[in-house]
């Protein structure tokens, strides 16, 4: 592996690959907390011609933690196919970015390549993209799940309808959820954090979510996102919930953190299959974002845009039926401007599909960032070109409970309205039959108005 280069008269020769990934990055508050960033543009330019000139074949056979020690990586090296891996390994990252953003490179090309792919691999092949190359690349790969519903066809475009409560009543989460469904918002899950984590709470709001839609037949999921190990006691004890929700990360240091591993999570898997509510087969829900090992202090020297690309690798393992990736939301020490946030979101989006998940978007801020409700729409509607999934509904886009700035409902109709994308199709029929949409996707003059559920 060559690991220098010389530019503009200056020798850059750099330590590893792990120095080379962290060097290429773009600017991320981040990797300068961590002390790793580069010092200057010439050094990341430096970085990224390294990084074009490696194979996929030196990234997977040096992972930036080492198989031995690491439960992450061992998956990620593990879910690789051989036949696809051995016909590719020899490629560059720069010649893999020319194919992927070649015209004739479509999204079954893709989706066949993604098993030759680590964490590392992705992560490589994103840091030497532009934006335009990012939501290009992204644009081409759909990825289609299911769990009651279906999800990632070409033309839909579905969302969370999440109606946190500070205090978990469900009534006052229910009242969300009634305007969020008028308007379009829920075909993805009703999913909802609860305060209190424990099993009473999180039966109790599956429950009342249950009965709505069971009131009012709507095909759609339930989620509620305590902790897994609280959600698998629940499912057991008869809460209906349609899949199982956990957030993950790109090493085994912060998932120890997060109390979950690649065994746990299989055993919620096996709940969702064996008690919940859903016939599947993508009966799992996973969070991410770039920054949780920073912020936890469990980051292994790793840059955060690579530990991101390596939890996608994690995820992948377990067929997930939605990934949603909230970049933005722990703060500045990890996503310090709209600039930052905007870059994180198109290359977490673009790294998710190429490594094959079913890739849903949440540009968000906390209120102490310097990052406004501009830069998060303008990240939103990049993501929208670049396809994907699903995005969340918050009332007001303001969630009361975990304080932070996401998609509201209004933006849901918008977006689809913008893209000329339906619902789901199961969800785009019941809204038709409840007179909320027309055909072509409209919504009708009785959207916005939940009391049509009080009646």
């Amino acid at each position: 592996m060559k690991l220098k280069t010389k530019l503009n008269g200056e020798t850059f020769q750099f330590r590893d690959i792990n120095d080379v990934l962290a060097k290429a990055n773009e600017p991320k508050s981040g990797d300068r907390l961590q002390g790793i960033a580069a010092n200057n543009e010439t050094e990341r330019v430096a970085a990224k011609i390294v990084l074009a000139n490696l194979t996929i074949e030196d990234l997977v056979e040096n992972p930036t933690i080492p198989y031995e020690q690491d439960e992450v990586t061992r998956v990620n090296i593990d879910g690789l196919n051989r036949p696809v891996y051995n016909k590719m390994k020899s490629m560059t990252i720069g010649d893999l970015r020319e194919w992927i953003l070649d015209y004739h490179t479509t999204g079954d090309d893709l989706t066949r390549a993604s098993r030759a792919f680590t964490g590392e691999v992705v992560a490589a092949v994103a840091k030497i993209m532009g934006s335009m190359d990012l939501v290009y690349g992204a644009s081409k790969i759909h990825r289609t799940t299911r769990c009651n519903t279906e999800i990632g066809q070409p033309g839909t475009l579905s969302y969370r309808c999440q109606t946190n409560s500070t205090t978990d009543n469900p009534e006052t989460i229910l009242l969300g959820i009634m305007e969020g469904v008028s308007y379009g918002s829920g075909d993805a899950c009703l999913g909802i954090n609860p305060v209190e984590d424990n099993v009473d709470s999180t039966r109790r709001i599956a429950d009342a979510l249950y009965e709505f839609i069971r009131k009012n037949d709507i095909p759609t999921q339930i989620t509620v996102l305590s902790h897994i190990t609280t959600q698998i006691d629940a499912i057991k004890k008869g809460a209906p919930l349609s899949m199982i929700f956990q957030s993950i990360a790109g090493n085994q240091l912060t998932n120890d953190n997060f109390g979950v591993n690649k065994e746990l999570i299989y055993e919620g898997y096996k709940a969702a299959y064996e008690h919940g509510i859903s016939s599947g087969p993508n009966l799992l829900y996973f969070e991410t974002g770039q920054g949780s090992e920073v912020s936890v202090g469990c980051d292994c020297g790793v840059d955060e845009m690579t530990l991101e690309a390596r939890t996608y690798g994690f995820a992948r393992y377990f067929n997930p039926f939605m990934v949603n990736n909230v970049s933005g939301f722990i703060g500045p020490e990890t996503i310090y401007d709209g600039k930052e946030m905007i870059r994180a979101n198109l290359e977490d989006h673009f790294m998710g599909k190429l490594i094959g998940l079913p890739m849903g978007m949440a540009p968000c801020f906390t209120n102490h960032t310097s990052i406004t409700m501009d830069d998060q729409q303008m990240a939103t509607m990049l993501l929208a070109m670049a396809g994907a999934n699903y995005y969340m509904g918050v009332p007001l886009g303001d969630d009361v409970m975990l304080a932070y700035q996401d998609t509201s409902f209004h933006d849901d109709a918008a977006l689809r309205d913008l893209t000329n994308r339906k619902p789901a199709p199961e969800f785009h029929q019941w809204m038709i039959k409840k007179g909320l949409m027309d055909e072509n996707g409209r919504l009708t003059d009785l959207a916005g108005d939940g009391s049509i559920f009080l009646k």
